[in-house]
């Protein structure tokens, strides 16, 4: 078993002013998306120029903060919701889904799309391959602040969490910054080093994103209130995750056939 490693959730305290680690992961995603956005907008192929990839930005954070926060509470605590419509609101509380800001991330290019006169898939071609920096950077920050940790288990590398209870688990949050982050950037990187196919991109993203998240969803504890969703082993994760590796696939099998 590994000491799990003691870190203060919050990295800068200015009098009443706290940052929290968690907060800053966000910026390291957005500031991703905004410098390498540029160096790819610079590529004879792209639809926008790279003076317009602060606009993108601001879009895409606005996508994930609201369909992170709105995704989570219809798909993870609408129950509650019904009977507390203002919990909506309590971001302080927590509670971000990634497949809600995934869905607030299209509905933000498909608006930006329309001002920069072309294709919201377009949009996300450019985004796809970075989009993972902010992943990785996120599971980080769950780690950090000792939640949506792993199942009980003895492997060499388990960790007892502060408020995970007295078993061993998984540190899954660093197995999906792994997949999820590392490998999932290194993968769109080079995949879209050379111009590709209108939604390739974004296909190959999604499904390999459902396929990762699928697979580690085996070793992450399922959210206490909702459980095993079906067959008592499915989680709510893989059932959100199954979407897009079909349409992820199905974009990509599109995406040739209209360059053939």
């Amino acid at each position: 078993m590994i000491t799990y490693p003691q870190i203060d959730p919050i990295a800068i305290a200015l009098g009443p002013v706290k940052i929290h680690w968690y907060g800053l992961m966000y910026l390291i995603g957005f500031a991703a998306v905004w410098i390498l956005g540029k160096k790819r907008a610079e590529q004879p192929w792209s639809c926008i120029k790279p003076e317009a990839i602060e606009d993108l930005v601001t879009y895409g954070a606005l996508g994930v903060i609201l369909g992170g926060r709105i995704g989570y509470i219809l798909f993870y605590n609408f129950s509650q919701f019904i009977h507390n419509p203002i919990m909506l609101f309590k971001i302080w509380q927590g509670g971000m889904s990634f497949h809600g800001g995934m869905l607030g991330v299209f509905i933000a290019m498909w608006l930006f799309a329309k001002k920069q006169n072309c294709t919201m898939f377009q949009l996300t071609d450019i985004i796809a391959p970075l989009a993972p920096i902010g992943l990785g950077a996120g599971r980080l920050g769950n780690f950090i602040n000792s939640e949506l940790w792993g199942r009980p288990t003895d492997v060499p590398w388990a960790m007892i969490f502060p408020n995970g209870g007295e078993l061993p688990r998984h540190p899954s949050q660093l197995y999906e910054a792994f997949l999820e982050g590392l490998v999932l950037f290194v993968i769109l990187w080079l995949y879209t080093k050379k111009q590709r196919p209108t939604m390739a991109a974004t296909g190959m993203a999604l499904m390999i994103y459902g396929c990762f998240r699928f697979f580690i969803e085996f070793f992450r504890m399922p959210d206490a209130h909702l459980g095993y969703v079906a067959l008592d082993w499915v989680t709510m994760g893989q059932i959100l995750s199954t979407p897009m590796i079909l349409i992820g696939g199905f974009l990509i099998f599109l995406a040739y056939r209209q360059k053939a």
